[in-house]
């Protein structure tokens, strides 16, 4: 049986806590070493039932670079608040460690940029492997969904609407640097590149976005700067589409919808129902397994990608790129349209 592989945990927050930790601890092939916090408190807080994990925090004398210097750690999971963690990535990619970096993959398209062209410019890409965790790419609907797309030929015209309330007490609007993003979009950007990635990930390389219009909006005091968006999108194919975002909206509905040459297929997030049918035919509905948060398969992945040496499509960091550029040239628009330049 090959030796497993070992991995540090950057951050204590709800996605560790929720997601990362309990698939890391079910993982056969990886096996937790370490966890670096901004606090000790909050990495004792996370370990607390736990045996052999060494804790770092920036509070205590075992620091980040102590973690990233051990080589029992082959690969970090950093996932933390937007603002910062560009400078975890650079640090830990540099000490030589395989890097799989929460979404997104910066504030910006800018600093996104940068930081890729610094990755391609300074590490030696084909030894030290940077990906990015969008695990809503590894949910069963939409994979199948992107598989009857691509069955179904040319893309004629789409539609994305995804409609929630998300309350001032979820935990997820309590966090602080949410509730006073320090970045473009607020949860725009933090939980609305999930659903381009899906968008993007339906749509396939038959569906390159070209450009985009939209209007940005604030419906909830709670979700700074804005909560809302209505975007129309032009694919490189010249077919037309639109996006619809909101998280503090009274609709309830979540769902991606493609009509193809060859027929029309929707997948539901909230039902996890895959709907398609046939020009000519029967719809036919299928439920699929409710695997929305489906971090399991997302670091399988990501233990692929180590044992072959090339980072699995859909957690290559320029995928990330082109989430951010959709998102923030809708933040951007105004009305007007916008190119896209960076989507693979």
């Amino acid at each position: 049986m090959a030796e497993k592989i070992g991995v540090g945990i950057i951050g204590s927050g709800i996605i560790v806590r929720d997601s990362h930790l309990p698939a890391i601890l079910s993982s056969p092939t990886l096996t937790l070493k370490a966890i670096f916090s901004r606090t000790l408190a909050s990495a004792q807080a996370l370990t607390k039932d736990l045996q052999n994990v060494d804790l770092y925090s920036t509070d205590s004398s075992n620091s980040y670079t102590d973690l990233l210097a051990r080589n029992d750690i082959q690969t970090v999971i950093i996932a933390l608040p937007i603002p910062v963690q560009v400078s975890y990535i650079k640090q830990a990619l540099t000490a030589g460690k395989y890097v799989l970096a929460e979404k997104p993959l910066a504030k910006d398209v800018a600093t996104s940029v940068e930081l890729l062209k610094w990755y391609n410019s300074n590490i030696d890409t084909s030894k030290i492997l940077f990906g990015v965790a969008e695990n809503w790419r590894f949910t069963a609907v939409f994979v199948k969904a992107a598989q009857e797309v691509q069955r179904f030929g040319k893309i004629q015209t789409f539609t994305a609407s995804v409609h929630f309330f998300l309350g001032p007490e979820e935990k997820h609007a309590t966090t602080e640097w949410r509730r006073q993003p320090e970045f473009q979009g607020g949860f725009l950007l933090d939980s609305g590149v999930h659903l381009v990635a899906v968008l993007r990930l339906i749509l396939g390389g038959k569906g390159k976005v070209k450009k985009i219009s939209a209007f940005v909006n604030s419906l909830r005091e709670h979700l700074p700067p804005a909560d809302t968006v209505a975007a129309t999108v032009v694919l490189e194919n010249g077919a037309t589409g639109t996006v619809a975002i909101s998280f503090g909206s009274t609709f309830f509905d979540g769902e991606w919808r493609v009509a193809c040459e060859g027929g029309t297929v929707g997948a539901d997030v909230f039902t996890s129902e895959l709907r398609t049918k046939a020009v000519g035919g029967e719809e036919v509905v299928a439920s699929l397994p409710d695997e929305q948060n489906n971090v399991e398969q997302e670091l399988a992945a990501w233990v692929k990608s180590i044992q072959s040496g090339e980072v699995e499509s859909r957690l290559r960091p320029e995928e990330a790129l082109a989430d951010v550029e959709i998102i923030e040239a809708m933040l951007k628009s105004g009305g007007r349209s916008v190119d896209l330049k960076y989507q693979p």
